[in-house]
């Protein structure tokens, strides 16, 4: 399995806090955040990591290298955004296994990947997305799941309980490359919730720590998380 992490944004919500750095590497506890998430993926066996990089790629490159732990890393270097989807949809020309996982690099959602992979497989599915059951939160939108598949995803209001997307995928990678899709476009948009009309997403709910680093509060939580 391969891993791919979308680690482009720029984290504009976050310049007041973390200035001149791409969002994954703003400090937690004196590390960059991307690294927690790294030493989460390494404990599966991940053969290689493609890492999305754009905005000051080389701030990242710089500081972790070709390996992690001794898995290799790609780096896959956006020249323009392209958006979360086109961001995807190139890494993947990268990519060779058949089994892709793909993770945001401003959240930390420590799944067990194992356990992820096994209910991809037996569900046989294209396209798998792990779920976060949430209280209280007006940040996300929701998912309607009905017996393991995604029937559609609901605008951000504020909810009581719900369940988010986490922003971990499995992907069978060519039936990503099968969908007629732009080069800069939202994964969200184009591929989800499209695809959710279809019926041809399944999703599974973890119970373990969230958090999304996107706005400062949450990123001044991910030291107590991480």
């Amino acid at each position: 399995m391969e891993a791919i992490v979308l680690a482009g944004g720029m984290g504009t919500r976050l310049k007041a806090v973390v200035a001149d750095l791409p969002k994954p590497m703003a400090p937690v506890n004196n590390k960059p955040f991307l690294e927690y998430l790294l030493n989460w993926l390494v404990r599966y066996p991940i053969n290689r990591i493609l890492l999305s990089v754009g905005y000051k790629a080389e701030t990242i490159s710089d500081y972790f290298g070709e390996r992690f732990k001794n898995v290799p890393i790609t780096y896959v270097v956006e020249e323009k955004p392209l958006g979360t989807g086109g961001a995807i949809k190139y890494a993947l020309s990268f990519a060779s296994d058949t089994e892709i996982l793909i993770i945001n690099a401003d959240t930390y959602f420590p799944i067990a990947i194992d356990e992820f992979a096994g209910f991809h497989r037996s569900a046989k599915a294209k396209l798998s997305l792990a779920l976060k059951k949430m209280e209280k939160f007006d940040r996300y939108g929701t998912v309607e799941l009905v017996d393991a598949t995604i029937l559609h995803f609901n605008e951000k209001k504020f909810c009581e309980e719900g369940l988010i997307n986490g922003g971990i995928y499995l992907a069978d990678p060519a039936f990503i490359n099968s969908l007629t899709l732009p080069d800069v476009f939202s994964f969200e948009k184009e591929v989800l919730e499209n695809q959710a009309e279809k019926g041809t997403l399944k999703g599974t709910i973890f119970n373990v720590p969230f958090i999304d680093i996107g706005i400062p509060e949450d990123y001044y939580r991910a030291s107590e998380v991480v």
